[in-house]
């Protein structure tokens, strides 16, 4: 969350509580897909949903934090938790209900089983290289050409070769800072655009027939979150210029699914906190997969970069099996009120090495910022 609404998310989370206190985390852990499905189950809560607005980003708080503890449990950062896994015990974190007709639990089992041979090599890889990420500091809307110019160099500096820009609000500034943004990267290095949603579907056609000239990688959001169908006639528009991303607001697994399949993205971008936690989250990333489309995970906000490196570094370890064309978003803000804050490396981030999921806080950052209602 990010202000106003906090109270919402504890209410919901609040009446999660029956549900979850007083689990033997035995039990919980022995079947992390049955503890999934009965918490997503209630009738009641269901019908505040289902897997869908604050009752879904409730079952994602407690479910991550589930999964926090199990892995501060075995000792192990989440990604390796999940990595050591064999192909059929992830199989069986998933809830496959509503997605058989995208991915069957057989299906998923075989891409997981094809993608074990390589694993070890693909962790040395990624202990010694990290994973690719991209910066979206030089990008906010505001900015004039100068502080758009150093932002930008300084990310070149620092090894990045993806940089994202927001646009949408005057079609005549975006022209103007894509040239910027274009000059200060040259013609080798990757830029991306994100509208937030902001257009309309014939909007969005024709505002980005003006700014296919900088070559962007994609466009993200350019609307609704929830139009699947204006997803993929802007896609269709734009192909060969660009392609589609969405995701951050995508709300579940079945919704994905109808992306995907309708051949409405090209790039998946899973929020860790919009789905239902980790268990949701790797049923999107096999989906992408058995489909042939890159997973690049929305970050930013409080602690979401320190969730979505793990998922990564699953997706790379035990799904895609490649991180080529592969990159996390980076956003550097707030990470000093993490006890374990996520670590960048030559433009990358670095696997996490501490138990759990990265996202505990410190006790100071907690009790200074508490929301008061």
């Amino acid at each position: 969350t990010i202000g106003r609404g906090n109270e919402i998310c504890c209410a919901a989370i609040e009446a999660m509580r029956h549900l979850v206190v007083g689990l033997d985390m035995d039990w919980v852990t022995a079947d992390m897909g049955r503890f999934w499905r009965y918490i997503t189950s209630d009738s009641q809560l269901r019908w505040i949903g289902p897997d869908k607005g604050a009752i879904h980003l409730a079952t994602a708080a407690v479910v991550n934090a589930v999964w926090d503890l199990w892995a501060k449990q075995e000792g192990l950062p989440v990604w390796k938790l999940v990595a050591r896994m064999s192909p059929e015990e992830i199989v069986r974190l998933i809830d496959f209900r509503y997605i058989t007709d995208c991915i069957t639990p057989a299906e998923a089992l075989a891409l997981l089983t094809r993608q074990a041979a390589g694993k070890d090599a693909r962790l040395k890889t990624l202990e010694q290289e990290g994973y690719a990420c991209y910066t979206t500091s030089a990008g906010w809307l505001g900015y004039d050409d100068e502080k758009l110019r150093r932002l930008a160099q300084e990310a070149v500096d620092a090894g990045f070769s993806h940089i994202k820009l927001k646009v949408g609000r005057d079609l005549q500034d975006d022209i103007r800072r894509l040239r910027v943004a274009r000059e200060v990267l040259g013609p080798d290095r990757t830029l991306m655009i994100d509208a937030n949603q902001v257009w309309d579907v014939n909007e969005a056609i024709d505002w980005l027939d003006h700014l296919r000239f900088a070559k962007p990688w994609f466009i993200e959001e350019p609307t609704s979150p929830d139009d699947i169908e204006g997803h993929r006639r802007i896609r269709e528009a734009v192909k060969g210029d660009m392609q589609v991303a969405t995701g951050e607001m995508c709300q579940n697994r079945v919704m994905f699914k109808q992306l995907i399949m309708q051949g409405a993205i090209d790039v998946v971008q899973i929020d860790a906190c919009r789905l239902g936690g980790v268990n949701e989250v790797l049923a999107v990333m096999l989906m992408a997969a058995k489909y042939g489309l890159k997973v690049c995970p929305h970050a930013g906000g409080v602690g979401l970069c320190e969730y979505v490196q793990h998922l990564s570094m699953i997706d790379y370890l035990c799904i895609a099996g490649t991180k080529e064309g592969r990159v996390i978003e980076y956003v550097d803000h707030l990470h000093e009120h993490f006890v374990d804050p996520c670590v960048i490396r030559n433009a990358a981030y670095m696997p996490p090495q501490r138990p759990g999921y990265s996202i505990e806080m410190k006790r100071e950052s907690l009790a200074q910022y508490a929301f008061k209602g």
